[in-house]
């Protein structure tokens, strides 16, 4: 542990497994006070637990994130206690059904963008204010290779990360020339399970662990990351500006 993130207030969606339980725990090491959303409670209170027992604190919001109104209260909210935001880390994420494109039923395809896309929106809708009232304000936002190698059967997902990727990046050149820094991050082929959905006859055993994958990211939502706009790729360990 360095505190390179001491007192900082850090938002983590999906915190309760995978990417997003292990960057809360990673940021939370760093000495950030995380605020962990997810739906699943018992997951939330397993990752208040490995908190408390890295000294560190946290505040669970357990939260739909198709509960766009819920996001807006919590916009509210955190402004409330604590007047600003220093890291948001939209992580959470789902993978939708993979099948032919003509095959997409209309309420999957919605679900989708509603969980991958509308709900990011609503966060920085939310949040942007509270990102400009830090001295740094910091956003990560986590996307897939999939969002730009088109794959048979892919689509649905795909689509979603591509348009994450184009609604960031067209976020972080609004906030150029402000002290906020946005990014994003694609981890690669991590063990979760998201990716034993998608490919069920892999080892998971071949694969980086989510904690791996949060230990590069501190760093890329520190006061001292002067990056904007950029796409981050994790290949061997590595971080890579693409």
């Amino acid at each position: 542990m360095t505190n390179l993130l001491k007192d900082r207030i850090a938002l983590v969606t999906g915190a309760s497994r995978g990417i997003g339980y292990a960057t809360a725990k990673a940021l939370a090491a760093e000495g950030a006070h995380i605020i962990a959303l997810a739906r699943t409670v018992g997951g939330l209170e397993e990752l208040d637990d490995e908190i408390k027992a890295l000294g560190g604190a946290a505040t669970l919001v357990p939260v739909d994130l198709r509960d766009f109104d819920a996001l807006d209260r919590l916009g509210v909210s955190i402004y409330e206690r604590w007047g600003k935001l220093d890291i948001l880390i939209g992580n959470a994420g789902v993978l939708g059904r993979l099948t032919p494109v003509g095959h997409i039923k209309p309420k999957e395809w919605d679900e989708a963008f509603a969980v991958n896309v509308t709900a990011n929106w609503r966060l920085i809708r939310s949040l942007d204010v509270l990102l400009r009232q830090s001295d740094a304000g910091r956003a990560l936002f986590i996307t897939s290779g999939a969002a730009r190698n088109a794959r048979a059967y892919w689509g649905l997902y795909s689509t979603t990360k591509a348009a994450l990727e184009t609604l960031v990046l067209t976020y972080a050149k609004e906030v150029a020339i402000t002290p906020v820094r946005v990014n994003l991050l694609n981890p690669g082929a991590t063990r979760t399970a998201m990716r034993a959905k998608a490919m069920p006859g892999e080892d998971p055993a071949s694969l980086p662990a989510p904690a791996d994958i949060a230990a590069q990211i501190p760093p890329l939502v520190a006061p001292a990351l002067t990056d904007n706009g950029a796409i981050w790729d994790i290949r061997e360990g590595r971080l890579v500006r693409r």
